[in-house]
């Protein structure tokens, strides 16, 4: 039986509805998947009238899940009836925020209970997610704290380059504070644990230095590679890990996107943000690696300035439900293997 992929709606004021509504007219992602939005029918129906959608929209109760229809032209959505007919596009709303919230909610029970075998989350945005009261900096973080798992990661993926971050949604000092030796061992060795899942053949890993130059022998920073990040690397090449670094973060990204590493340690949200996003933010992928259940994502946010107008773009979309069908497929062949 193909995969069940539970979409969450996002910000409903965003782009969400209509990437959803877009991709799910691919014959190509049925061909692949069943798939399951939780979310607000109206407001699906608002999306699938903008961008001329003839797709049938049904709204199913959870204990229907399992046996509703998913064949290609129906969209099943779990409905939770929160936003109101008249809530404008493109405008931060803490209705919409805690919605979103709520959408993911839901989502994290159905994935505790066996429900749905990943979660694919159309973006929100975070004033909106903190104005309706839930004080988090991202599904990411929002996840960990619903499905009790006190540290994951965050995996990027664009065409020819993937990336995986020490840390994310904090300020640049603090994120130079909290990188640690230990901090960085765990990341790579769920960075391995990625490459494994997908089915990667070769698992060579790169990790960035946090300095110029790696430092330049000290020439600059104060020593932060030789303290923070050599001696994870040292004990993941102990544990037969391909892994090689602190290299200079310029050099490493273009080595990357060439083919010599499989997979980058980035040390903070930027360092590894800014390469996915110019080599193709309309394709890329986030993946939250850490969960006792996948979860990938759409990377671009909920583009208030087109939202409404039918411009929005599904491949990042139809990407991320890819890339859940592949760890979630490799995963259920790992456990029955076992």
């Amino acid at each position: 039986m193909l995969p069940l992929i539970a979409i969450t709606m996002g910000d409903a004021a965003g782009i969400g509805p209509e990437v959803i509504i877009k991709a799910m007219a691919d014959p190509a992602v049925h061909a692949r998947c069943r798939v399951l939005v939780i979310g607000d029918l109206g407001r699906l129906a608002d999306a699938g009238k903008i961008v001329g959608s003839a797709l049938e929209l049904r709204a199913i109760e959870e204990d229907a899940i399992a046996t509703a229809d998913y064949t290609s032209g129906i969209v099943n959505c779990v409905d939770l009836g929160l936003i109101p007919s008249d809530l404008p596009w493109g405008r931060i709303s803490p209705i919409a925020g805690d919605a979103a919230y709520r959408y993911v909610e839901v989502a994290a029970r159905l994935a505790r209970s066996g429900v749905i075998d990943a979660i694919c989350t159309a973006p929100l945005n975070k004033e909106a997610l903190q104005a309706g009261g839930h004080i988090y900096p991202g599904h990411t973080e929002m996840l960990a704290a619903l499905l009790g798992v006190e540290e994951v990661s965050m995996l990027l993926t664009a065409p020819n380059l993937r990336v995986i971050h020490v840390t994310t949604h904090i300020g640049l000092i603090d994120a130079i504070a909290r990188i640690e030796p230990g901090l960085v061992e765990r990341t790579i060795l769920r960075g391995q644990d990625a490459l494994e899942k997908i089915g990667a053949g070769r698992r060579k890993i790169g990790v960035c230095a946090i300095n110029p130059h790696a430092g330049e022998n000290g020439l600059f920073g104060h020593g932060e590679e030789a303290e923070k990040i050599e001696p994870a690397i040292r004990a993941c090449k102990a544990r037969g890990i391909d892994v090689e670094g602190p290299l200079p973060a310029d050099t490493l990204f273009f080595r990357a996107a060439r083919g010599d590493f499989d997979l980058v340690v980035a040390m903070y949200h930027d360092q590894g943000h800014g390469p996915i996003k110019v080599l193709g933010i309309d394709v890329g992928v986030n993946v939250t690696v850490g969960l006792p259940v996948i979860r990938t994502s759409v990377d671009h946010g909920t583009a208030f300035d087109i939202a409404g107008t039918g411009k929005a773009d599904e491949r990042s979309m139809i990407e991320a439900l890819n890339q859940a069908v592949q760890f979630s497929t490799r995963s259920k062949s790992t456990a029955s293997a076992a």
